[in-house]
């Protein structure tokens, strides 16, 4: 009879190995060479990639690397890292890290698993919230591997937890504990990474998402529709992405009384540099330039204890 072995595969985006320009370079030719991120023609997309963006981009993105790097390594990886230890000292099976582009590669991550016996596998995208560009390329990069494999094994794929109610729990007691230390803002602003609104359009559901994960926290919080916002950050590439735009949203809230803000990015599930650099820094900036007061960043869930027993308990729902 065959056994039954179950086993954790986490997945995250990536990062580069090292903040410097090579390094970032092999990133982004890998991460802007996925069809699901950009979609343009290969013909067309190929050239400007690799003769004008990869060039100029590189050694500008290692330097805003440099600047959040921490002492571990990248902030992505240490925090997926200590997610996964904390994840796998709750639990009796197998867990492992695998990044859809990056090391550690999805593939090193599935072969470990399955060099441990695993006949059953969950997989938990660390994306609360559904897109195509996301979620859907790490179901691109599963097939991948296992098409390579002779076998596999029973694969339970958790497509989101945007109003799963640990996770909402866990963004509930972040955003109070900030309250608890700044003082209640005047507007709660909630930043999720954007896609290009062509996305959507095309059946994406990810901004549902977002507006899900946003109401069910602003009820919990027992906060007004007037006291949260929801913007997008992180707009790459000239057509229109999902607005309003967090950049924007911080330049032009001052002239409308709002004085005192908190940001926090839910789609997140790690601190990184689209958070740590871009949100804490360049649109704190954005915000006190045009005559905000105060600005607060409400860090990722990361590997806070609620966070951990989120994961726990989707993997439990699934054992």
């Amino acid at each position: 009879m065959r056994q039954d072995k179950p086993g954790v595969l986490l997945v995250n985006l990536g990062t580069p190995d090292a903040p410097t320009t090579p390094a970032v370079k092999r990133y982004l030719k890998q991460f802007l060479s996925d069809k699901r991120v950009v979609d343009t023609p290969r013909w067309l997309w190929w050239p400007i990639l690799n003769g004008v963006i990869l060039p100029i981009r590189s050694p500008r993105v290692s330097k805003l690397y440099a600047s959040v790097w921490m002492k571990e390594g990248s902030p992505l990886m240490v925090f997926s890292q200590r997610q996964r230890h904390a994840l796998a000292a709750k639990l009796d099976i197998p867990v492992e890290l695998g990044m859809s582009y990056g090391n550690p590669s999805l593939k090193s991550a599935v072969d470990s698993l399955m060099a441990q016996g695993v006949t059953r596998l969950i997989v938990l995208p660390l994306y609360p919230q559904f897109s195509c560009s996301t979620v859907a390329a790490v179901w691109d990069g599963l097939s991948s591997v296992f098409a390579g494999y002779r076998s596999m094994p029973d694969v339970h794929f958790i497509r989101d937890y945007a109003e799963h109610p640990a996770y909402i729990a866990a963004l509930k007691a972040s955003v109070e504990r900030s309250f608890a230390q700044h003082g209640k803002p005047d507007l709660l602003v909630m930043s999720y990474h954007g896609i290009p609104q062509r996305f959507a359009n095309e059946g994406d559901d990810y901004p549902q998402r977002c507006r899900d994960t946003t109401e069910a926290l602003t009820r919990a919080l027992g906060l007004s529709d007037s006291e949260v916002m929801m913007t997008f950050q992180s707009r790459f590439g000239r057509e229109p992405w999902l607005t309003p735009y967090t950049d924007e949203t911080m330049r032009g809230l001052p002239a409308k009384g709002v004085r005192h803000i908190q940001i926090m990015s839910p789609g997140f599930s790690s601190d990184c540099l689209e958070t740590l650099e871009e949100i804490s820094e360049q649109n704190r900036e954005f915000f006190m330039h045009a005559g905000g007061e105060k600005f607060e960043y409400i860090p990722a869930l990361n590997d806070d204890a609620e966070h951990i027993d989120m994961m726990l308990a989707l993997v439990n729902a699934h054992r």
